[in-house]
């Protein structure tokens, strides 16, 4: 599947204790009593054939089952983070912020029947730690001990890390120790025939299709309401999206070109798109580099982008216009700095631009590209995932806006394996795309692994996050800052200082927002999310997300 850019109290007993803890069905669908049956089909490019295994701490397969199969401690909302208990009841941070107390839940059972307990907790940590290519969310990078004391599981980190619950309580998969503890080898295993305690099993595997039958132990009673779930996979677009289009299959996570004649017009009463923005696509510059330890220039090429008409032209409107601050708009609208963006204005204005350039010693040449006093031009090659052909149409409108301006800019297509071995490495001069590492619910974790010096490396070496090798220890402190305190006013404050450091230092430029692509039918099923009522990430790939989504479809239709 494609990453996110075309790339989960007591027992829940009653529907309205479920729409109290989740969120509420969709506004507008049928008002129909839910209630068991029906089949639900997924329709979403793989990329791939499925290989029928589902390990939970392999990568390639994570999203076939996190959530749906095995579940975390707490479902943490990627849009809104609003925390909802899972697989554990209840829990308390230290008040130092160094530990975390999770109570695990009573009255769950694995998918066989064997209750779950904290030992498992324990394990699935212990698992991770003693077998590091497990380490998916790099949780041991904080930990420094996981116990039990009854049911209640403390977590103890190396130093304040708040933010890290977001990949601890929600993007760790619990695995049952009489399981697990028995496999030789946890890295390369399968787990054809998972063991879980989440809403559905693994019914049938080909690879084609992989068919998820409804627990009916599940411990939120009455849950699922859908008995069956499909998901055919497809290794391109258009054989998916004529899937979706003909009505074979009920909810797509795809980018659709001219979705409202090629989708929607085919059934305009219950065929409904919403791409809500959950990371940037950014214009790197490696820092390291000359002319771009200049921050003239860096500033120049963001008063030389005209990010509207790429959004237009190259994301047929679907992707917003990112903005300087980086901050996703409307998703975390509550973190932005308005005033400060708009003082900014980084909006396109080749006038600024030019007196920006003049100001770093720059003079425009006969060719019309500035240059410097030896002659040496503003040229610069510009790398790109080859086949993803938004960013191709997106960066033509780069390369037009930035030669307006003076600025020559070559574009270049690398296999995926050279892109981010160059990216992570730090061998580029500019860059397009986004960060390898996940979303997060808060601007915190995209901006960190963009800014902070703690997840980059010297040039040569591979780099987690910060691939332009930007360096500010003001920035650095306030991330820091941001970590070791769960007071909401001050990690305001502190996003807003990260924010002005962004429009100042322009250390990277966000061009577009990269989406949650979603498409959905209300003609036999109810209970989506919208908009209106964004109670999980709503795209098939948003883990674990899906649970949460496929916990509130029903069938309406008989």
């Amino acid at each position: 599947m494609k990453r996110p850019r075309s790339v989960l109290a007591g027992v829940m007993a009653t529907l309205a204790v479920i729409v109290s803890a989740c969120g509420s069905s969709s506004a507008g669908t049928i008002n129909a009593q839910p209630r068991v049956g029906g089949t639900l089909t997924i329709d979403n490019e793989s990329g791939g054939l499925w290989t029928c295994g589902f390990n939970p701490f392999n990568a390639s397969v994570t999203g076939l089952t996190q959530g749906i199969i095995y579940e975390p401690l707490v479902y943490d909302n990627l849009l809104t983070d609003k925390k909802t208990p899972m697989l554990a009841s209840s829990y308390q941070w230290s008040a130092d912020n160094k530990s975390i107390t999770f109570t695990i839940r009573p009255g769950v059972k694995w998918s066989d029947g064997q209750p779950l307990s904290a030992a498992d907790v324990v394990f699935t940590f212990n698992l991770i730690k003693q077998n590091s290519a497990l380490d998916l969310q790099s949780v041991w990078s904080v930990l420094s001990n996981v116990t039990a004391s009854g049911d209640q599981v403390t977590m103890t980190f190396q130093s304040s890390a708040v933010p890290y619950f977001y990949q601890i309580a929600d993007q760790v998969s619990i695995v049952p120790q009489h399981i697990w503890s028995t496999i030789k080898d946890p890295v390369g295993e399968p787990d054809s025939q998972p063991i879980g305690t989440g809403p559905f099993t693994v019914g049938q595997c080909t690879p084609q299709t992989i068919t998820y039958s409804r627990n009916a132990s599940y411990w939120q009673k009455g849950l699922p309401y859908l008995q069956t779930v499909n998901y055919p996979a497809f290794t391109d677009n258009d054989p998916a999206n004529q899937y979706l289009a003909a009505g074979q299959a009920q909810w797509g996570g795809q980018y659709i070109p001219a979705i409202d004649t090629y989708y929607v017009a085919k059934d305009p009463q219950h065929n409904h798109y919403w791409f809500p923005p959950i990371d940037n696509v950014d214009l790197w510059f490696n820092l390291s580099r000359p002319p771009f330890d200049n921050k003239s220039v860096r500033q120049a090429f963001a008063y030389g982008i005209d990010r509207g008409s790429v959004s237009v032209k190259g994301e047929s409107g679907y992707e917003p216009a990112g903005n300087q601050t980086g901050v996703l708009l409307p998703t975390f609208s509550s973190w932005y700095d308005s005033p400060a963006a708009t003082k900014a204005d980084y909006k396109l204005n080749p006038s600024k631009a030019a007196t920006l350039l003049a100001s770093a010693g720059y003079t425009k040449g006969s060719s019309g590209i500035y240059q410097d006093g030896s002659g040496k031009k503003l040229s610069f090659t510009i790398i790109t995932i080859e086949g993803y052909t938004d960013w191709d149409a997106s960066l033509q409108v780069v390369q037009d806006n930035l030669k307006q301006i003076g600025i020559e800019v070559k574009i270049q297509d690398q296999s995926g394996n050279d892109y981010f071995n160059n990216l992570f490495t730090g061998n580029f001069q500019l860059a397009y795309g986004s960060l390898a590492t996940p979303p997060g619910p808060s601007p915190y974790y995209e901006l960190r692994n963009t800014l902070d010096s703690a997840t980059t490396a010297a040039i040569g070496e591979t780099a987690a996050g910060d691939y332009g090798r930007y360096k500010n220890p003001a920035v650095d402190s306030m991330f820091d800052q941001f970590g070791a305190t769960t007071d909401s006013a001050k990690q305001h404050d502190l996003m807003k200082q990260i924010q002005a450091a962004m429009l100042e230092d322009v250390p990277v430029i966000p061009v577009t927002e990269g989406v949650a692509w979603y498409e959905w039918s209300t003609k036999d099923f109810a209970g989506w999310p919208t908009q209106q009522n964004p109670y999980a990430a709503p795209a098939p790939w948003n883990l674990p997300d899906w649970e949460v989504v496929l916990t509130h479809l029903y069938k309406t239709s008989s």
